[in-house]
């Protein structure tokens, strides 16, 4: 018997009678006992259950990691390969899954189907949302060793260690000066380059720094 079938055997299911609107033949409904979902083929019922068993029967020969269905193991397979099947029409950028080119496409599109649900600000991928959604929470989990603070996000906390370690990785090309922030250096280059990226709306002036810029404004706004 194999290890399909007898995982198949194993999940007691209801199944109950319906007509097709298709062809109008009656077919059987095959149903989850754990979540009530149901499937036409016992088979599909077979690879959902999995979900709840935690069962992963699919295994990687390379790297050995496992899966729940024969799909995910091809689609893990193209880290080993390089394969990149779907190809961008706009760009021509290859991907390794549709999904992935989905996701990509946005890119061109500007679709931001991902809503956070507080403040009804959109994202083009569900990982940004995710991100998002943490400055709504007052929830803090990555912590620095060194000290007290908390941060929402690592990449705020790589940046606070810095603060301990004196760290500065990024070097100014014209004069040799170091930060321990990009952001930093962006803003010191416009010192060398004259660059002034902040313009007033109303009467055009132009500011090398978002403070300065920001103190303007108020000139307008009598704030």
């Amino acid at each position: 018997e194999s290890e399909s079938q007898s995982g198949l055997n194993s999940v007691k299911t209801d199944a109950f009678p319906v007509v097709d609107r298709k062809c109008g033949k009656s077919k059987k409904l095959h149903i989850c006992p754990d979540c009530g979902k149901t499937f036409r083929s016992r088979q599909g019922l077979l690879g959902h259950h999995r979900i709840h068993t935690g069962e992963n029967p699919f295994s990687c020969s390379i790297c050995n990691k496992t899966f729940s269905s024969k799909g995910n193991l091809q689609k893990h397979s193209k880290v080993h390969t390089g394969e990149r099947p779907f190809k961008c029409s706009v760009c021509g950028t290859a991907l390794k899954s549709k999904n992935a080119l989905i996701e990509h496409t946005r890119i061109h599109t500007g679709e931001k189907p991902f809503r956070c649900s507080v403040c009804g600000r959109s994202f083009s991928f569900r990982s940004y949302l995710t991100v998002h959604m943490k400055c709504h929470s007052e929830e803090k989990p990555y912590s620095c060793s060194l000290c007290t603070a908390a941060f929402k996000r690592k990449n705020v906390l790589l940046a606070h260690v810095k603060t301990h370690t004196g760290e500065k990785p990024y070097s100014c090309s014209v004069c040799g000066k170091n930060f321990a922030h990009c952001v930093s250096l962006t803003c010191h280059m416009r010192s060398h380059t004259g660059e002034r990226p902040y313009s007033c709306s109303v009467c055009k002036a132009t500011f090398k720094w978002k403070n300065t810029f920001t103190h303007h404004i108020k000139i307008h706004t009598d704030e």
